[in-house]
């Protein structure tokens, strides 16, 4: 009789037992997936270069922050997380090399390396704000930039052993650029024009810009006051010259003639490579690309990732003669 009641609650206790076992494994589980880890981003000997001092130009704050810690949150913010990861990985050795390049020529800023502002240096965008901005995913993107810039730990770009000026842009409209068609001075061996396929799929390939008569008057009249346009004279407005590269090397305006990269600043166009028409009584610019052209194209970067590239591959095409080498 002591052993039928013994089992009678050895089963009740079971009964009781098994429920509250699975439902147990099962948060369990539940809280293991929705509480995703942040990759470590790898530890490497930069030696003079560990940290570096950043400006954010919001507040003129000046942060220490790991070399690749930074790498991480400008690669975050200049390239779309959605690309191959092999055009992430291409970024990340183009921000790394570009930024111990500036630290090595001298900085613009004073008590700091390099800033947060895109149009001066390089994009930044805080961890925080990047798992916002990516919401539902952002562990998940976050770890795939940080894995790129784990698999590149310690590489740059190099011409002859020497670091290079790795600069980079969204879109090449199909055609890079020399540095000297767009900031003058001396052409680099390195960065020189290719032709890349595929760009024209990616939305930064076209875009367009109308203006009525006054409108262009009045944005040409903010640099030259003397400005004048006949615009019943189809040639008062007409590209001139193009350069290697496609894009617009010199436009008359009237009695003004202008380069293609002071016309995309005062029009605040994408790129240089611009045709211009006039209709009626709009002028209507029709641009190809984004960005300045010079060095590796981000588009372009993904497209030949898509075509099985890897990122030294990559990087050796948009960067002429070059070495991928472990800093030391």
């Amino acid at each position: 009789m002591k052993k039928a009641i013994v089992y009678i609650v050895l089963v009740i206790g079971i009964c009781f037992t098994i429920p509250i076992f699975l439902t147990i494994k099962f948060k369990i589980q539940e809280v293991s997936s929705e509480n995703k880890v942040i990759l470590d981003i790898e530890k490497y000997a930069y030696t003079d270069f560990e940290k570096i001092k950043l400006l954010h130009k919001a507040t003129s704050e000046i942060e220490e922050v790991a070399l690749d810690e930074y790498v991480t949150a400008v690669v975050s913010a200049e390239i779309p997380v959605s690309y191959d990861l092999e055009a992430i990985k291409a970024q990340s050795v183009a921000t790394r090399t570009y930024t111990i390049y500036k630290i090595i020529h001298g900085s613009k800023h004073e008590n700091a390396d390099i800033c947060d502002d895109a149009s001066c240096c390089q994009a930044w965008i805080s961890r925080e704000d990047r798992i916002s901005k990516w919401g539902e995913n952002g562990i998940d993107n976050m770890n795939k930039i940080i894995q790129a810039v784990n698999a590149t730990v310690g590489e740059v770009i190099t011409y002859q052993g020497q670091i290079i000026n790795a600069f980079f842009h969204s879109n090449s409209g199909g055609k890079t650029e020399t540095v000297s068609n767009v900031w003058g001075g001396t052409d680099l061996p390195y960065l020189q024009t290719v032709e890349t396929a595929g760009e024209e799929r990616y939305t930064q390939y076209s875009s367009e810009v109308t203006f009525t008569r006054d409108e262009l008057l009045n944005k040409l009249k903010e640099t030259y006051s003397d400005i004048q346009i006949n615009f019943d004279d189809k040639e008062s407005i007409k590209i001139l010259e193009l350069t290697d590269g496609g894009r617009v090397k010199t436009i008359r305006l009237g009695n003004k003639e202008l380069s293609g990269v002071e016309s995309r600043r005062i029009f605040g166009l994408k790129s240089a490579n611009f045709e211009v028409n006039i209709e009626n009584e709009k002028i209507v610019f029709k641009v190809t690309g984004n960005g300045h052209g010079v060095g590796m194209s981000q588009t372009g970067a993904d497209a030949l990732a898509k075509q099985g590239k890897t990122y030294q591959e990559i990087l050796s095409h948009f960067y002429t003669g070059v070495e991928i080498t472990k800093f030391n």
